[in-house]
């Protein structure tokens, strides 16, 4: 199993400025919960108003995955997102160099008899989840009852990527770069439980173009791969916040049934239905202004405007 802490610590004067920035960011992340929300909620609002680019993307995404929606609805919708991606931000650093300081307590969190019967069957469970705003501190709060290993993608800037190993150190059991495949599987073997979020346009040879939302979305077929060679159970994993602000709703649902088949386009197309289910269930936590449906299917017209 990967140690977190592998990974030697950049030396340098050039990841100075990063140094800085993340101790900044480490004292943030220890201001109380209610202070953290007021200035969330400002930050969403600088957000909404400067990443000009980023609020077409995810109005586009919101136009071509509720085309139903009322505009003014949509527009709604859109302002909450960046409210909650505000928030966001500050939950991702409290995940990873503060305290819960009593979010347990405020947290609800069911479906872990999932979990159970797949270690009764002696098999391993991959948490299928999607980027939303809250998933890392979310996922913090559901290591205190169920110890889990996550998959991610390093950031580009090594020092401030070894910062947040060395955070995600403190709660995850295991952590794996997305091309760590071997390792993860190994550990899925040994029966555990990986929390991995398979929803953002990679590239890559093994995607495939499944629908999500009823677009056509360039998708991974990891999931099916590692499902078929570790026997690990999928179990989706759901989250939001509480509409009081203070604390998260928490669950574990049933494992998928006859998982994986021996189709890998239909078994991308199933989970991006459940990650679908998942957006649902809390829209306004998601990632919209990640560009989703980037990449097409050939002959398929652009998305997103140019930049």
């Amino acid at each position: 199993m990967p140690a977190p802490t592998d990974h030697p610590r950049p030396r340098g004067l050039r990841h100075w400025p990063t140094w800085i920035g993340v101790a900044i960011l480490k004292l943030l992340a220890r201001l109380p919960v209610r202070v953290q929300r007021v200035l969330g909620v400002a930050l969403g609002f600088v957000l909404f108003h400067g990443m000009r680019s980023r609020r077409r993307f995810a109005r586009r995404n919101l136009a071509l995955c509720f085309p139903d929606m009322d505009r003014h609805a949509r527009a709604r919708l859109l302002r909450r997102n960046f409210r909650s991606l505000g928030l966001g931000t500050f939950e991702f650093m409290r995940a990873w160099w503060g305290d819960l300081d009593g979010l347990v307590a405020c947290s609800t969190v069911s479906g872990l008899e999932h979990v159970e019967a797949a270690r009764a069957q002696g098999r391993g469970a991959l948490l299928l989840s999607g980027h939303f705003h809250s998933f890392e501190l979310s996922g913090r709060i559901l290591i205190t009852q169920c110890p889990i290993g996550a998959m991610y993608r390093p950031h580009e800037d090594r020092a401030f990527d070894w910062a947040v190993r060395q955070g995600r150190a403190r709660y995850c059991e295991a952590l794996f770069e997305r091309d760590e495949v071997r390792p993860a599987i190994r550990y899925l073997k040994g029966g555990g439980r990986l929390w991995y979020a398979p929803d953002q346009d990679m590239r890559g040879r093994d995607t495939v173009f499944v629908p999500f939302f009823g677009v056509s979305a360039n998708t991974i077929t990891a999931t099916h791969q590692l499902a078929r060679l570790s026997r690990a159970v999928i179990i989706p994993f759901r989250h939001r916040r509480k509409p009081s602000g203070i604390g998260y709703e928490i669950e574990l649902l049933p494992a998928l049934e006859d998982f994986p088949s021996d189709d890998p386009v239909a078994d991308a197309a199933r989970i991006n239905a459940v990650i679908e289910s998942l957006v649902r269930h809390a829209p306004d936590e998601y990632l919209w202004i990640h560009r989703r449906f980037k990449r097409r299917p050939p002959g398929a017209a652009r998305v997103y405007p140019k930049r």
